[in-house]
Order: C-alpha cells, then structure tokens, then sequence
C-alpha cells in the first residue's frame, strides 16, 4: 500500500502572474538542495482520514498559520517517483509567510555519530512565480502546477 500524502498548494494573483507557496525542507540532507527540492506544504495521512483535514492540519504543523479562506479544488492524486500519492487543494488567498515557524523532528547526525539534533521540518516558505515554481519544485509535484495554471486560465 503506498504512503498517502495531502497538502495545499496556496496560490495568489499578483500583478505579473500567479505565484504559489512552496516550502523547502529542513534538516541536513535538503541544506546545499535548492532547485528540485521545494514542496507544497503537506503531510502523510491514514484512510479514513479525510484529505482535506490533514492538508489544513499539516499546513497548520509546517507553516504555523491556518490556511486561508479561499475557494479551493480537489486536483486528482499525483504519484511522486518514490510511490506516495499527493492528493493537493488549490487554495486561492493570501498569506504573510513573514513568521512562519515550523514544527520540527529530531534526527541523528552525523550519521552514526550517536549525536540527536533537532531540525525544522521546513526551514523556509516563499512564495515564487511559476516559472520560479517549475524549477523549485519537487519533480514529482510539478504537475499540479499546470494543473493550477489551467484552473486559473478557466480551463
């Protein structure tokens, strides 16, 4: 059975296109990863759970702030290469990212070293054109982004 994941993909209108809120991961193995590392912000769940409940509640963990009221749309699930299925909500509104705080996990590193450190699961959110999205963004998420610009575009 594969892992199932749910987040939100928040995206606004800004003067020169449509941006969205990605958020990179914490923790030394994503610190030097840049381009293809970014994500919506999201989180495992378990059926029965409903999807929507555990996007806003991992968004809640992640960012440290509620989703906004906003029109949102169920997208259909994606499968990312490792075989978790993301099921993303667009979620139209805006957000100051400026104090964000991230729940955090604890990890031993060096590897090995008997050492437990306490990371941010994100260590930072932004929000990016779609342009800057395509290139931020995990592969395996990219999708939902052409999925948002159809939606946008009325399609």
């Amino acid at each position: 059975m594969p892992k199932l994941s749910a987040g939100v993909l928040l995206y606004r209108i800004a003067d020169d296109g449509v941006e969205v809120l990605l958020a990179h991961p914490g923790g030394p193995f994503w610190a030097r990863k840049d381009d293809g590392a970014w994500s919506i912000p999201k989180g495992e769940y378990t059926e029965p759970e409903d999807p929507w409940v555990a996007a806003q509640r991992e968004f809640r963990e992640e960012i440290g702030l509620d989703v906004p009221d906003g029109p949102r749309v169920e997208f259909a699930p994606v499968k990312q290469p490792g075989g978790k299925i993301v099921t993303a909500f667009a979620v139209h509104g805006d957000l100051d990212v400026t104090d964000t705080v991230s729940n955090t996990f604890e990890l031993e590193w060096p590897r090995g070293s008997g050492r437990i450190r306490e990371y941010p699961e994100i260590d930072r959110v932004a929000w990016l054109s779609v342009a800057q999205a395509r290139s931020k963004l995990l592969k395996g998420q990219q999708p939902l982004l052409d999925r948002l610009v159809e939606l946008v575009a009325g399609g």
